[in-house]
């Protein structure tokens, strides 16, 4: 008997998985329409879900523990579902208000994408959802139908107003491959990145430190970036041109606004870089610029803390080529490109540094580039 059966007392219908992700460049560019430089990682959460006759919702959580969570899909109301089960009750929520009329299902989760880490363990929960229930109801949802349901759950039911990159990379993104996207029109390229061929290794040092975004800050960067556009009379930072970014800085009155206007711009040229650099089959020339990015992110968007701080001076300092935060920041993960031959010597030196500093042992774990959200095979 499946662990589904043990909690439902029902064979499930099928099983579907979407990953977590890393970002390899283009950091808090997504809500400003620009350009993102996703991967999937090879972690990720499984739903199992079986359809029902009636419009009850039960979820379970292997990870979670407690009891099954069960609401009614007409009774949906956003921020009055509590903890983890508002990611999928978002999912139905935004479903049924894009004019999907739904009926109930049982679903049991399980995940190994590491949570308040920074790399999408809320995402892959919505994508992989809203998968199963488009299959179960007979959708036919396209990935970015699916991202865009991922990102309505976490802005109107959750309240996290994040841009669409997590849940675009957990939907769409290809083994081997950064998904090159413009968040614009969520049109994109897979630009392959085999780093195994150019003798690298793209490392994950996972901080322990736990982030928060909902507590203010990521909301406070957005509108201190919408600030930025309307006193540059652009839609989105997007369509301020790097050529004129030094006179688009000289308009603006406030200096943390004006900080975060260059971040934004440099940041959208940072991923057409390192984008120009992979295509020419040159992805060691990246790390300078992901270090670059890292220390716009640490001073100019004062996203980062010290944890991040810490692995990425160190990381680079024992052999990187470079290394960067990744996420939205606050605590989490920061990637390190490492040239095969020093990946013990990093994950040491790093692990040191911590343990030197009075901190928890990181996580370190090399990301691989692996496929987006599937159902799997029965």
């Amino acid at each position: 008997m499946t662990d589904h059966e043990q909690v439902f007392g029902v064979a499930p219908d099928g099983a579907w998985s979407a990953p977590g992700r890393v970002n390899l460049i283009g950091e808090h560019t997504d809500y400003n329409e620009g350009f993102v430089l996703p991967l999937a990682l090879p972690h990720s959460a499984v739903a199992t879900a079986t359809r029902r006759a009636d419009r009850t919702l039960r979820l379970r959580s292997r990870d979670v523990g407690g009891t099954v969570v069960e609401l009614s899909l007409d009774a949906l109301v956003p921020r009055e579902v509590e903890g983890w089960a508002a990611y999928p009750a978002g999912v139905a929520w935004a479903l049924e208000r894009a004019g999907h009329r739904l009926t109930g299902a049982d679903i049991r989760f399980a995940s190994d994408v590491p949570t308040g880490a920074g790399l999408s363990s809320s995402a892959a929960l919505e994508v992989v959802t809203a998968l199963a229930l488009s299959d179960l109801n007979e959708l036919g949802l396209t990935a970015p139908e699916l991202a865009r349901i991922g990102q309505i759950a976490e802005n109107d039911f959750v309240g996290m107003p994040c841009g669409i990159l997590d849940q675009m990379a957990s939907a769409s993104c290809v083994e081997g491959h950064v998904l090159h996207l413009d968040t614009r029109d969520l049109s994109g390229r897979q630009v392959p990145f085999d780093m195994a061929a150019e003798g690298l290794r793209l490392l994950v040092v996972d901080t322990q430190v736990k982030h928060a975004h909902a507590d203010g800050a990521y909301a406070r960067r957005r509108a201190e970036c919408e600030a930025g556009a309307a006193a540059l009379g652009v839609p989105f930072l997007r369509d301020v041109p790097f050529a004129e970014l030094d006179a688009a800085l000289a308009r603006i009155e406030d200096e943390a606004v004006r900080r975060r206007v260059r971040h934004v711009v440099t940041e959208d040229r940072r991923v057409a870089r390192v984008v120009e650099l992979l295509d020419a089959g040159r992805a060691r020339e990246i790390g300078p610029l992901l270090t670059e990015g890292h220390a716009s992110l640490r001073d100019d968007f004062e996203v980062s803390c010290p944890e991040l701080d810490l692995a990425v001076d160190t990381a680079n300092a024992a052999g990187a080529l470079g290394s960067r935060m990744t996420g939205g920041g606050f605590g989490g993960s920061a990637i390190a490109l490492v040239p095969e031959e020093s990946v013990a010597s990093v994950g040491k030196a790093v692990g040191e540094a911590f343990a030197g500093a009075g901190l928890v042992a990181p996580r370190i774990f090399e990301a691989i580039p692996s496929a987006g959200a599937r159902r799997l095979p029965a």
